[in-house]
């Protein structure tokens, strides 16, 4: 199995978080990895209903948080097992940055977590959260290619479009969610121009992210054959 790699001299832009705590979530990975299907089995029962209402051809657009929990249980398995797969680690790391944070921003800004003080939806906004957080760490082995990058942003791109701009079969496959926007019928609702708004940033986000990683790395490569 692979050691833990070093820390890149990154800034705090692209690694927000602190080294000692990269470092003991990647030592505590098994227990990560038991978390993430833990909470994916969770998510994919959240969106049973839905799912029974989405034609089959459809359903990997639609449940779309335990799909980026089930891609970070499959990104952090092949590092530790020695078979990195790139494309694999980008689409963990685009798909939990950008519904870990989107569902932060739901509870917020939709679902007024501050007014309603529901514990549910508190749950859901720590959950993800911590599920945006973990992304973080996934720079540490693996590396950004540009087939990679472009895998991810390809599949998670035409996620939105066919979320919230362009279905291809029946009805739009975004989440349901909030009191002003209780299906995915009424787009006339301004919850439904937040969610797009928030998921279409964080996507290009994610992008930005991954091709600022991997040019820092190249530069790094190039000053140590230099040096």
């Amino acid at each position: 199995m692979n050691s833990i790699p070093a820390p890149d001299d990154l800034p705090v832009y692209l690694s927000p978080l602190p080294t000692q705590i990269e470092t003991f979530a990647l030592q505590l990975s098994w227990a990560i990895i038991l978390i993430n299907i833990v909470g994916s089995i969770f998510g994919f029962w959240y969106y049973r209903f839905q799912l029974l209402n989405t034609s089959v051809v459809m359903w990997p657009v639609v449940p779309d948080s335990p799909l980026a929990t089930t891609l970070m249980v499959l990104s952090l398995l092949s590092w530790r097992f020695g078979q990195s797969r790139n494309w694999i680690h980008a689409l963990a790391f685009v798909g939990n940055l950008k519904y870990g944070f989107w569902v932060v921003a739901v509870q917020i800004f939709i679902n007024d977590i501050f007014i309603t003080q529901s514990l549910y939806q508190w749950f859901l906004l720590i959950s993800h959260l911590g599920m945006g957080l973990q992304a973080f760490v996934i720079y540490r082995y693996a590396e950004f290619t540009i087939p990679a990058v472009g895998v991810a942003v390809s599949w998670f791109g035409f996620n939105d479009i066919v979320d919230y701009l362009m279905p291809l079969i029946g009805d739009y496959h975004h989440t349901h969610f909030g009191p002003r926007l209780a299906s995915a019928g009424d787009h006339s609702v301004r919850a439904h121009d937040i969610a797009a708004v928030a998921a279409i940033c964080l996507t290009l986000i994610t992008l930005f992210l991954m091709f600022a990683v991997r040019i820092r790395s190249i530069k790094s490569e190039i000053a140590d054959d230099d040096g």
